[in-house]
């Protein structure tokens, strides 16, 4: 009789352990499936080292360098401090210069002329609240460069304005960007569409931002 209240206590207590052992567990793979909802940037990187395939995103870029290429973008981004003017991309007839803001000089400024919306008539200033070059600091010069000089340009935070991979993709729809699509009378529009630069754009980015060879 003995042996057997021994033996049933213990068979109790194991009893008792393996419940416990099994809510502790139960707790810790709570704990772990939250995690792993909650980790969202984690899951991003892994998808994007899955998805990399630089042979889609270099035939990508062909269609962004064509776009970034045309006046509508590169006359933004000039070599020099006075921006580039009309299809054929000119040196401003205004003489502006860059300044340290982008926004221009003394009583120069961007905004004297480029009023929020576009100006009425053939070839009168378009319009944004924006409107300005990139800053003196952070130049973000497209002309001249090559696919492979610009793609690298683009996904360096030193040159193209701190911006991270998550911020290159919403810079596809910033108001300065869609512009581009609405220049006013007499000038022409970029080689495709917003829609399809946007794909190309993110496609580019999300395969892995490669960049050409030249």
């Amino acid at each position: 009789m003995k042996r057997d209240r021994k033996t049933g206590k213990r068979k109790l207590f194991s009893v008792q352990a393996a419940t416990v052992l099994a809510m502790l567990l139960f707790i810790v793979a709570v704990g772990a499936s939250a995690f792993r909802k909650d980790d969202a940037p984690v899951k991003e990187i892994r998808l994007g080292v899955m998805n990399r395939d630089s042979i889609e995103s270099v035939k990508a870029f062909e269609t962004v360098y064509k776009v970034l290429m045309s006046p509508r973008c590169m006359n933004c981004h000039p070599a020099g401090d006075i921006p580039l003017q009309g299809d054929d991309s000119h040196l401003h007839t205004m003489g502006p210069k860059r300044g340290k803001d982008g926004k221009g000089v003394y009583a120069m400024k961007c905004l004297n002329c480029h009023q929020e919306t576009n100006t009425p008539g053939l070839h009168t200033p378009p319009g944004n609240s924006h409107w300005h070059l990139p800053p003196a600091a952070m130049k973000m010069v497209f002309q001249g460069k090559s696919a492979h000089e610009l793609a690298k340009q683009l996904v360096d935070k030193k040159k193209n304005g701190n911006k991270d991979i998550r911020k290159l993709i919403t810079h596809a729809d910033d108001g300065l960007v869609l512009g581009a699509w609405n220049p006013g009378e007499g000038r022409t529009l970029p080689p495709v569409s917003h829609a399809e630069f946007k794909k190309a754009w993110l496609t580019w980015i999300q395969k892995g931002a490669y960049a050409p060879k030249l």
